[in-house]
């Protein structure tokens, strides 16, 4: 039997599943607030007198704090103790976002934006950490399908659940709603968690966790802001890009060097966990992806209202849940059989979404977002257990932060690429079809070809020039799409690497 099998059969049935209620609703709740301001942005803009570039920093400064704190967790349940630290940044969170609703001016918010960010942090890998380590591993496909559906579905109820009550009560109502969730939370796992994960003589790296750090910074501020500044054809773009590379060669080299790195470097030499750090990576890329760029393509190329794109991406959500309880069955076989299954519906949906045109059907992107959300279910459950199924338990906590870490940098890396695709291929195509509107081009002159883009009036020409546009547009998006397919592909070869344990 091993260690984990061992320390999960000392907990009552009972407690297991309070543990792991309480750590859900926890992760629930910060997995949904990463993405809730996004719907509530043009009210804060109005509300605080502030500029798009200004709101945006609301946004920003959380993932950053994000990115910083994530892969903290295994330094700090080692220092405090999985259950100190699980209480201390629950707390942190609830009051921080109490304040955010609170605020009233933009640095005051954007301060405790940062504040949600850094206590947030940790509650995804040690949440999975403490469920993995809770229960044996006979069970773990259970449990992680349970405590999936809130890293995976909570960012897709937040906006929309946020964006509803804001439009009756708001934009504080977006974070209010969390405070009664929070206090339950808390209660939950002050009552049942137990204090695990310390160790003494742990000293923080201040050189690895640093240098890590500034590598993060620089990375997300440079996909975040290199579309609005033209990537580097901008100084400050240029500075970011150069201090990413320098700090991430550091960082490497010191963890190859020190005797007690930030970040263990022998978690490298278990194979599994590296090729679920490489998949994990592209899941990450393909999770968040389509939820960023559906609502711009269907509400300004095709004139779907904000209503009905609520309800399709939601959608998602609901694919998602039963993929996850699908995923319960699919992983008693082999976890590779769902992962191979739910890649192969991603690809599907990408190729589906490639043959969107301009008349696309809500019935087409209903079904498009279903399918989703069954795959990213069904996906994440046998991705966790493969990627943790030889990795000692003493490395859960640090082994979380990494994997989580990759997912989120895997998810801004892809959307910045994918919407830089868009803007890039809507300008191409438009200048590409613009050269077909001439008087030498015979087809303009027949009447019924033409019908109201007349190229004799500014009225008509004016119509033209929109209808170019959007068509140009999406051919960029299919464009995107066409990109998410291949990297869908792309992770199949990577599956067949994984190995899974004969007690397995």
């Amino acid at each position: 039997m091993t260690a984990i099998t061992q320390d999960a059969n000392t907990l009552t049935t009972f407690r297991r599943w309070a543990i792991l209620f309480s750590v859900t609703l926890a992760t629930t709740q910060y997995a949904m607030a990463i993405l809730v301001v996004s719907v509530v942005l043009p009210q804060m803009q109005g509300s605080l007198s502030a500029t798009q570039d200004e709101v945006a920093w609301v946004m920003t400064f959380n993932i950053l704090a994000t990115a910083v704190m994530t892969p903290m967790s295994g330094w700090l349940a080692a220092r405090f103790g999985r259950r100190r630290v699980m209480l201390g940044s629950m707390a942190g969170f609830t009051v921080a976002t109490m304040f955010c609703g609170l605020a009233t001016n933009l640095p005051v918010l954007v301060l405790f934006r940062i504040a949600q960010g850094t206590f947030g942090a940790p509650l995804i890998p040690l949440g999975q950490a403490i469920v993995l380590d809770s229960f044996p591993r006979h069970q773990h496909s259970m449990a992680t399908s349970v405590f999936g559906m809130a890293v995976v579905v909570g960012p897709g109820i937040g906006p929309r659940l946020g964006g509803w009550l804001a439009e009756d009560f708001g934009w504080q109502a977006a974070f209010f709603m969390f405070l009664p969730f929070g206090v339950i939370a808390l209660v939950g796992l002050s009552l049942f968690l137990t204090d695990k994960g310390r160790q003494r003589g742990v000293t923080l790296d201040w050189t690895g966790f640093l240098t890590l750090s500034v590598a993060v910074v620089a990375l997300q501020l440079m996909l975040s802001r290199g579309q609005r500044h033209d990537w580097f054809e901008s100084p400050e773009i240029i500075i970011e890009a150069v201090l990413a590379l320098i700090a991430i060669h550091l960082f490497i080299v010191h963890s190859l060097t020190a005797r007690q790195p930030f970040l263990n470097p022998r978690l490298l030499l278990d194979r599994n966990f590296v090729i679920g750090l490489i998949i994990v990576g592209i899941y990450g890329m393909l999770n968040f992806t389509p939820m960023v760029l559906l609502p711009p393509m269907l509400q300004g190329l095709l004139g779907y209202p904000d209503s009905v794109i609520g309800v399709l991406l939601g959608l998602r959500g609901v694919g998602a849940i039963f993929g996850f309880f699908v995923a319960m069955f699919i992983s008693r076989l082999d976890p590779r059989i769902g992962m191979t299954i739910g890649f192969l519906m991603q690809v599907a949906s990408g190729l589906h979404m490639s043959s969107f045109d301009i008349n696309v059907t809500i019935m087409d992107v209903g079904f498009n977002s279903l399918l989703q959300g069954l795959a990213i279910g069904i996906i994440w459950v046998p991705l966790t257990v493969a990627a943790f199924a030889t990795l000692d338990n003493k490395h859960l906590a640090e082994g979380s932060a990494v994997y989580h870490l990759l997912r989120n940098l895997g998810s801004a890396v892809f959307i910045s690429l994918s919407i830089t695709v868009v803007i890039i291929s809507t300008s191409s195509n438009y200048a590409g079809i613009s050269e077909a509107i001439s008087d030498y081009n015979k087809i303009l002159t027949l009447p019924w070809s033409v019908g109201a883009w007349s190229t004799d009036n500014a009225k008509g020409l004016a119509a033209l020039s929109g209808e170019i546009g959007r068509q140009a547009a999406l051919i960029g998006y299919i464009n995107a799409f066409k990109a998410y397919t291949l990297a869908s592909l792309a992770v199949l070869p990577l599956i067949a690497l994984v190995r899974i344990p004969k007690s397995q």
